[in-house]
């Protein structure tokens, strides 16, 4: 595939181009032409907006033709890749290394071709090239490209502040109580299950931001899951750990801290599926230890996994099972840097090369931002663990189907859970789509509400009432089509926050008066929070 700012006709590979109808390759090759001619005639009728673009430094000269140029052939691959007739996996294959080079090859992220970094070089004397490989140094150290300014936050002082104290520990997690904000609480508490690919306190930023304080100001009483970033003695640790010495055994001392027959249980993300999982064993236990359950943006079924589909496939699951999840008697853990540089690869512009030419061509330091710093905080996956949670859910899909999966020596049937669920997804989230968390719904058994706020996988989630942000669709009616709810449902504008706090008091009995202390007379505090765990940074894999 040539340049994407040269002047030859850019084309997919003889294999995919072959894949497509000549007749629509013909329709797209003219479009493509008329495109080119528009341009050198200086008749381009549709203006570029692009924002990588949005600087005078390329609507002068030579730039001005590069730049439109690079964004004609850009938009030339991309109707080549959707016009490609495969199965749809193979499709969406094609789209998305197409996207990757698209984005690789744009004329920002190469010194000779932008301006502003030549611009910028100059005014500096070539401080900003000397600034601009140290930092690419300092990245090639630590695997990754920096985000934000890591010095900028420290777990427990400016970042995760909020106050309570560790009252449990295990090999797997720490058990945080918070401390209560009001004289009066709900007697269930809340139990917070969070991801374990990614740490805790993207539910706690910043006061002003934290899920956790307002829980707190609402007056529930909040624990918190805060999971132990695996090292080389967690190498055999496997979902069902995670499941039983997790999850369960958190709800466990939860109840009994509490002194309450049942609790309310949250899960985020992968954190909603190894809660709903867990819930699952305890109702074939018959064990009622859980009032509501509560899921956000999570998977139950996998049908549609979204962007994460393009790397799962049955031979690239083996290879992760044979390198990390001891079927050859070897055992591994997964890299958090590698995990993390794959999800910033779905988003390439914004969370990839963006930085690739502010950091190294423009020489510039990343500013301090909290979520980019829990972003870039990595955490490793013990190969087990990660191995089952990829053939068995994302390959297999096998979670929704009743019996199908035995987990702590239990046969899992998620019908089976009958308490009420809070079900929260993001209309624009490219990991969990929404439509996939919708079909929840259909599979737990108890009343459930489903919620869709705007936005992402992170931002939709954590959206504080007070910032008066985006909206969110309810609806009383729920069909098993996801799109059928979606025209029923009707647009609230602002944060969802208020309402899961309605649905949850109803579901967390009377108001009883708080109590200063934290843990009980058999579990003392270990420390206070934010914890040991959450600070340990991932080791080396």
């Amino acid at each position: 595939m040539p340049f994407l700012g040269g002047w030859t006709p850019p084309k997919l590979s003889s294999m995919d181009m072959a894949l497509i109808p000549s007749a629509k390759l013909a329709e797209i090759e003219k479009e493509y032409g008329a495109r080119l001619y528009q341009l050198w005639s200086g008749k381009l009728e549709v203006p570029f907006e692009d924002s990588r673009f949005k600087s005078q430094a390329w609507h002068d000269g030579l730039s001005s033709l590069v730049y439109q140029c690079y964004l004609i052939n850009s938009e030339h691959l991309s109707a080549l890749a959707q016009a490609v007739e495969a199965e749809p996996k193979v499709k969406n294959r094609i789209i998305f290394a197409t996207e990757q080079i698209i984005s690789s090859m744009a004329p920002t992220n190469f010194l000779a071709t932008n301006p502003e970094a030549i611009q910028e070089l100059i005014k500096t004397n070539g401080e900003s090239l000397t600034n601009g490989l140290k930092n690419l140094l300092a990245d090639l150290q630590v695997g990754k490209i920096s985000q934000t300014d890591s010095t900028a936050f420290e777990i427990g002082k400016n970042i995760a502040t909020s106050e309570g104290a560790i009252v449990f520990q295990n090999a797997l997690f720490q058990l945080i109580q918070y401390k209560p904000l009001t004289s009066m609480v709900y007697e269930k508490p809340l139990l917070m299950v969070p991801p374990c690919i990614n740490k805790y306190y993207i539910l706690d930023l910043q006061p002003q931001t934290s899920f956790v304080q307002y829980l707190l100001a609402e007056g529930f009483t909040v624990y918190m899951v805060s999971w132990k970033n695996p090292d080389h003695e967690m190498t055999q640790v496997t979902w069902d750990d995670y499941v039983g010495l997790g999850v369960i055994e958190a709800i466990r001392v939860c109840v009994e801290i509490s002194k309450q027959a049942q609790i309310n249980v949250l899960g985020f993300c992968v954190g909603g599926t190894l809660v709903a999982s867990a819930l699952a064993i305890l109702a074939a236990k018959k064990i009622p230890a859980v009032s509501s359950v509560t899921l956000l943006t999570s998977f139950l079924d996998f049908s549609d996994t979204g962007a994460l589909d393009v790397f799962i496939d049955e031979a690239m699951v083996e290879l992760r099972e044979n390198a990390l999840g001891g079927k050859t008697g070897n055992f591994g853990l997964l890299s958090g840097v590698e995990l993390a540089n794959t999800f910033s690869f779905l988003r390439p512009n914004d969370l990839v090369w963006n930085y690739v030419v502010s950091n190294y061509l423009m020489g510039k330091n990343p500013s301090s931002f909290d979520l980019l710093y829990w972003n870039g905080d990595s955490t490793n996956l013990p190969g087990p663990m990660y191995s089952y949670y990829l053939r068995h859910m994302y390959l297999n899909n096998e979670l929704k189907i009743p019996d199908r999966l035995t987990m702590c020596n239990t046969p899992v049937d998620l019908s089976k859970i009958t308490c009420p669920a809070y079900l929260y997804a993001s209309r624009e989230d490219h990991i969990v789509p929404w439509k996939s968390a919708y079909n929840s719904t259909q599979i737990l058994s108890g009343p459930t509400r489903f919620v869709l706020g705007a936005s992402g996988h992170i931002a939709g989630v954590i959206n504080p009432p007070h910032k008066k942000k985006r909206n969110y669709w309810t609806s009383t009616q729920q069909p098993k089509n996801a799109q059928d709810w979606y025209t029923s449902a009707r647009s609230i504008e602002g944060s969802w926050w208020p309402d899961f706090v309605t649905w949850l008091a109803s579901h967390s009995g009377k108001k009883i008066k708080s109590q200063a202390r934290l843990g009980s007379v058999k579990y003392k505090v270990v420390e206070a929070a934010p914890g040991s765990y959450v600070k340990e940074k991932a080791v080396k894999v």
